[in-house]
């Protein structure tokens, strides 16, 4: 089923792509081209609305099954420190690589572009995403109100109390611990319902960005985007041979057993929507359940990889196009700053901009800079949301070996 979903999807996006090009060279006026590009956004919003719809109490009846079925509080601390441990490794090698890349690539080098005047803005706030808002944001002034903005930092703290009051309780309360093992299938179920959907999702996403921008774009910013597919390569590459290190040669059956879920983040730029079918595909691969529903929750809010090599590599590519150079010690500095806001990102609309436009502030760089990607942002988003299924995946399988859940090859039990 796996192979043919992903044959679906890359069907969308072969169609989606020439439909997109006929349109836009089928129609000249730019307030028509973008009427056309909404009405195709119209089957992308719906499905990524249901997308959001399930995946609150996907997380918290999965998360909350796998922290009761664990038992151990103890076992449970200390599947969080490696799982957060890994994340941190993994947060600063991607910003460490998108810094190191965009620094060899220099994409932005050649473009010379004039310092702009003092009132020029990039329309994206500049949001003040520091330490504290994000420490108090965590803890959710309400579950019905996490639930209901989908604010899965918030309902993953929530249930890791819930989840540890069902494990500490015991046989107490076993009754609702077969209550939301049910409601875990039946959420499953409504997935796969959702999930039928994705490949129309997928052609009216491909369809209204190409209508809308055209394939020229691409031309334009030829440099920027190639430097950065590169680099994702580059991280994906790394995050593999660091896996390989704990799942040794089993790291080469990963990639196609996560193809379709990343085939989905891609192609609809949206790594949330790929979340169900990431938790199904870990689950094929070997993870036992309470470990992948307890650490992928987490790694959309602690581990986006993919996004965080993007704030790197855009800031100082638009350093670059002003001639603004930052001294290695700038550089550690903007490393420390990203290192903790980006872990602000989970919920935050147009995240990865509003991020780089609050780094822009704190170095001095023309926040009207921001400008310059907005154009092809749809166009790498597509990219650091594969990389974020990517790097969580990675992440969920390497904790699962850790802890001994992670089945032998062929469908043994776990060690």
């Amino acid at each position: 089923m796996s192979g043919g979903f992903t044959l679906y999807v890359v069907l969308a996006m072969v169609l989606g792509v020439v439909t997109g090009s006929l349109c836009h060279a089928g129609v000249t006026d730019p307030a028509t081209l973008a009427a056309l590009g909404g009405y195709f956004g119209i089957a992308t919003d719906v499905f990524l609305r249901l997308i959001k719809m399930i995946i609150a109490p996907l997380v918290f009846a999965t998360l909350s099954v796998g922290i009761a079925h664990m038992g151990d509080t103890s076992r449970l601390g200390r599947v969080g420190l490696r799982t957060l441990g890994w994340f941190l490794l993994a947060s600063v090698v991607s910003l460490l690589l998108g810094t190191v890349m965009v620094t060899l690539l220099a994409p932005g080098a050649s473009l010379g572009l004039p310092l702009p005047g003092g009132g020029a803005e990039s329309g994206v706030p500049a949001a003040a995403l520091n330490l504290r808002e994000f420490v108090t944001h965590l803890v959710p002034r309400s579950f019905a109100e996490a639930m209901a903005a989908n604010e899965i930092l918030q309902i993953v703290v929530f249930t890791a109390f819930f989840g540890t009051a069902l494990a500490a309780l015991g046989a107490r309360a076993r009754m609702l611990v077969e209550v939301l093992e049910g409601l875990v299938q039946v959420m499953l179920r409504v997935t796969g319902y959702v999930m039928l959907l994705a490949p129309v999702a997928v052609f009216a996403a491909i369809a209204a960005v190409v209508t809308t921008r055209g394939l020229g774009v691409l031309v334009s910013y030829g440099r920027f985007i190639g430097g950065f597919y590169l680099s994702l390569g580059v991280l994906w590459l790394t995050l593999f041979a660091l896996g390989s290190l704990v799942l040794g040669r089993r790291i080469f059956s990963l990639p196609p057993a996560i193809r379709a879920p990343v085939l989905l983040a891609f192609s609809t730029a949206s790594s949330e929507a790929a979340y169900p079918k990431t938790l199904e595909q870990l689950e094929r691969f070997g993870v036992n359940n309470r470990i992948a529903s307890f650490v992928l929750p987490l790694g959309y809010s602690f581990n986006l990889d993919g996004s965080m090599m993007y704030c790197t590599f855009a800031t100082l590519f638009i350093a670059q196009a002003y001639g603004i150079g930052l001294s290695v010690g700038q550089q550690v500095s903007m490393l420390l700053l990203l290192l903790v806001t980006s872990k602000g990102m989970a919920g935050v609309p147009r995240a990865s901009l509003v991020v780089i436009a609050a780094t822009l502030a704190h170095f001095h760089i023309p926040e009207a800079g921001l400008v310059l990607i907005l154009a092809v942002d749809q166009f790498l988003d597509m990219g650091r949301s594969a990389t974020n299924v990517v790097g969580n995946s990675i992440a969920t399988v390497v904790v699962a070996s850790w802890e001994g859940e992670l089945a032998a090859p062929g469908g043994a039990d776990p060690a």
